[in-house]
């Protein structure tokens, strides 16, 4: 009992130094390529941060009702909720990893009972004492150990820890995408609403005109020709109404799916109204505060990583591999004395096996793997350069927006003055009703592209806080329920 004690104490002693000797073969991850990333923005901004708030960049806009929106789909999106339990199987596939370390062990327990033949192999009926009816207890455990010499299992947990970290930063992009598309449906909607008020301005006008325009016809002042021609105007502009109608229902039902409850959950939003946001030049910051804040290039970054870890894992098996297996316990033919020392049972057996020829499989798997890490690299460097595009694509569109839009405000001032001049004429019977209610339509017009520039730049504000990865706070961990 002496010399096993001493025995298995030497064999743990041996596993341990080996253990505490291995070595993780392939690579080590450092940090990404570099990439050319430019001096900084091709077009004149405003790079300083000036309390711009980009992990909640809606409340920004200054409207309850999109905050509320936006509140309510990041807490039960869908997509967004898929991309949680992503986040929860790659962690369990981290702690699977992560069992490798540790033995396997089985533990069990059994009575037989066997009758064995007197004209068998062993001559029962010759060995006095010899009962050929046996009833054998037995009870034990078996454990297998792979030492992790040359780092295979350590490598695996790296790759395990860097798809955690993946899909982390990708449900982190999902939120991004989840408050933007809420935001662009909502402004969609609000646009609709102000179109709609607009056109059906414009309508009202010509069926004035129309009114005004027959009257003269039954007087002899006005042909047919003219009559023509505003009922022309005049259906083509109710023709425009049903599409609006359909545009704003379809907002107000898609941002029900946004939030995950049935479509016609905010339907009540087509009959509310909410003051126009003010749309201003952002602060962007720097060039480079992109990349900090993308979460699809800390995605493609980790990517890298548990690519380059799998070179390790594959070139582990180019190496001799060392497994403990150890087996113990008690059997006895009496359960009065099946736990006492004499019935007890111990075996360990060291193994160690390398794999000497395979036709070439294992290095195939290497050159596998490092034509992956290196398609990881070029993708990480293609998020790089894809998000540089988006951001300054972006920006130019919402600054190109802009200067529409004050175009547009100082074309509805001058159709509003104009108008205001035709009011004072009609007043004093220097013109006729024709004519003031063809300046009328004129500022209807007027109006109306000013509420479509109006939308399409708050659509571009969207897309450029998207770009710039607002939407999430770079420090923040994601958390699970």
């Amino acid at each position: 009992m002496t010399q096993g004690l001493k025995f298995r104490r030497h064999g743990l002693y041996i596993v341990a130094t080996l253990s505490l000797g291995a070595c993780a073969v392939g690579p080590d991850y450092r940090q990404p390529p570099d990439v050319d990333i430019g001096a900084g923005w091709s077009q004149s901004v405003q790079t300083t941060e000036a309390q711009l708030e980009m992990a909640q960049w809606w409340c920004s806009l200054d409207d309850p009702v999109l905050d509320r929106l936006v509140t309510d789909a990041l807490s039960s999106n869908l997509n967004l909720r898929q991309a949680y339990a992503r986040i929860h199987e790659a962690r369990a596939m981290r702690d699977r990893a992560a069992g490798g370390y540790a033995p396997v062990v089985n533990t069990s327990g059994s009575v037989s009972r066997r009758r064995q033949s007197e004209n068998g192999p062993l001559p029962i009926a010759s060995i006095p004492g010899l009962n050929r009816d046996q009833t054998i207890y037995d009870i034990g455990f078996d454990a297998a150990w792979e030492i992790d010499l040359f780092g295979k299992t350590s490598r695996t947990v790296e790759r395990a820890e860097a798809n955690v970290e993946a899909a982390q930063a990708d449900a982190m992009d999902i939120r991004i995408s989840v408050a933007a598309e809420v935001a662009r449906t909502y402004l969609t909607l609000r646009g609709a609403q102000r179109e709609l008020v607009a056109r059906e301005s414009s309508v009202e006008t010509l069926q004035q005109t129309l009114d005004l325009v027959s009257q003269r016809f039954e007087l002899g002042d006005a042909s047919q020709a003219e009559v023509d021609a505003t009922e022309a105007r005049l259906a083509a502009a109710e023709a425009a109404l049903p599409t609006i109608q359909a545009r704003l229902r379809a907002a107000a039902l898609g941002l029900g799916v946004l939030l995950g409850m049935p479509p016609e959950h905010e339907l009540a939003l087509i009959h509310t109204d909410v003051p126009e946001i003010t749309l201003r030049a952002l602060p962007v910051g720097e060039r480079a505060d992109v990349l900090r804040r993308r979460p699809d290039i800390r995605a493609a970054e980790r990517r890298l990583a548990a690519s380059t870890a799998d070179i390790g894992v594959a070139t582990a098996e180019l190496f001799p591999k060392l497994s403990i297996a150890a087996g113990g316990g008690f059997q006895s033919l009496n359960s009065g004395n099946l736990f006492e020392s004499d019935s007890s049972r111990f075996s360990i057996v060291p193994l160690i096996s390398w794999r000497l020829f395979d036709g070439g499989r294992v290095r195939a798997e290497i050159r596998a793997t490092e034509a992956r890490q290196q398609q990881a690299a070029l993708a990480y460097e293609h998020a790089v350069l894809t998000a540089l595009s988006d951001a300054e694509r972006a920006l130019s569109d919402y600054l190109l927006g802009l200067e529409a839009v004050e175009r547009q405000q100082l074309a509805v001032k001058a159709a509003q003055s104009s108008y205001g001049h035709a009011q004072k004429r009609f007043d004093v019977g220097d013109i006729a009703l024709t004519d003031l209610l063809a300046e009328e339509r004129v500022l209807r017009e007027a109006e109306n592209n000013y509420v479509r520039t109006h939308t399409a730049a708050a659509i571009n504000l969207v897309a450029l806080f998207k770009a710039l990865g607002g939407g999430w706070d770079v420090d923040e961990q994601v958390s699970l329920k």
